[in-house]
């Protein structure tokens, strides 16, 4: 079996020895779209010994322009990204470990997801869920590589605990709505993904062998207009992550929503929800609107909405982006 690796065994960054450290390796890909799916298809086919990739989203039409891993027939069979991954990963390399979790990753679940992880890789569209993973690197001493595309710019830079700023020190906190573009208003074309998916990757690669040469500043790049760039980032004193308090870790809360990016839909989470019977709720829904479901997931249409519920309780509600609206649908129709 190691020839699969032979071409990345004669690579001198690598070797013998650099390929057996990447066996024994655990890493976490929070987020498989796609900057996700790249870093995914990437290190699965590299060679890493177990790879982890945690979404909370299903799989649409929009999203087979940039997320390499996903075809039609996930679509067709309602799969969720992270189990469609799952399968087509260990189609592509049976030797290694893949497994795929479904879940919104919160303040609840976080540190249980990357507990024993080697590294952290961010797939991610939000910048909350970042800060969590900050906040778990940090408390547990785990890097992370944190990553960002939309429309034609992307970003990239490594966090190492005790070595380098942290994602707190870039961004002290989280900007308004009015200072973020989004897939909604900016869109995103394939190559940016590719390219800062790629960057990560590689990055990963050489965290994972001991390189000396990983990347110590922020990578900004604009492929439309073929702009690369590099900024030293310093790390900020009063920064309290670093300090040891891991404000996102600790806080508590309620029913939460997120505007999906790009999806006319909202998240709703309820991180004190238990495990719900997806049969039952089909039975108890199918009176009042159109219902199918699978082991992964319920489709329930009512109005000129849809839910989409998953067996943790949470739910999207799509075709609004009126979070209100979208809370109100989930107490009406799945409870609090």
């Amino acid at each position: 079996m190691i020839d699969r690796y032979s071409r990345q065994i004669l690579f001198d960054g690598i070797g013998k020895e650099g390929q057996k450290m990447l066996a024994n390796s655990f890493v976490v890909i929070i987020g498989c779209g796609g900057l996700g799916t790249i870093i995914a298809a990437t290190l699965a086919r590299a060679g890493i010994g177990k790879v982890r990739i945690v979404d909370r989203d299903f799989i649409e039409y929009h999203n087979l322009q940039r997320q390499v891993l996903f075809d039609e027939d996930d679509i067709e069979n309602q799969l969720p990204k992270a189990v469609a991954a799952q399968q087509h990963l260990s189609k592509v390399n049976s030797s290694i470990e893949i497994e795929g979790i479904v879940a919104d990753v919160n303040y609840s679940n976080i540190e249980g997801l990357v507990h024993g992880a080697d590294l952290i890789l961010d797939g991610l569209d939000n910048l909350e869920t970042r800060y969590l993973i900050n906040d778990a690197s940090l408390k547990h001493k785990i890097p992370w590589i944190y990553g960002a595309a939309i429309s034609s710019c992307g970003m990239t830079m490594n966090v190492i605990p005790g070595q380098t700023p942290c994602f707190q020190c870039l961004y002290q906190r989280i900007p308004g709505g009015e200072m973020l573009l989004t897939c909604d208003t900016a869109g995103v074309i394939g190559p940016i993904p590719f390219i800062i998916g790629s960057l990560q990757s590689a990055e990963a690669l050489k965290i994972l062998v001991g390189a000396e040469n990983i990347n110590l500043d922020l990578v900004v790049i604009d492929v439309w207009e073929g702009e690369f760039n590099r900024f030293k980032i310093s790390p900020r004193q009063d920064c309290p992550a670093c300090q040891g308090k891991f404000e996102f870790l600790e806080a508590r809360f309620g029913t939460r929503t997120t505007s999906l990016c790009g999806e006319n839909a909202v998240q709703v989470l309820n991180p004190e929800a238990k495990e719900i019977s997806l049969e039952r709720l089909a039975t108890q829904l199918g009176p009042v609107g159109e219902v199918s479901y699978n082991e992964f997931m319920l489709r329930f249409r009512v109005d000129d909405y849809e839910m989409v519920v998953f067996p943790d309780g949470r739910a999207i509600i799509k075709n609004t982006d009126d979070e209100s609206l979208a809370r109100g649908l989930y107490a009406k129709y799945i409870g609090t």
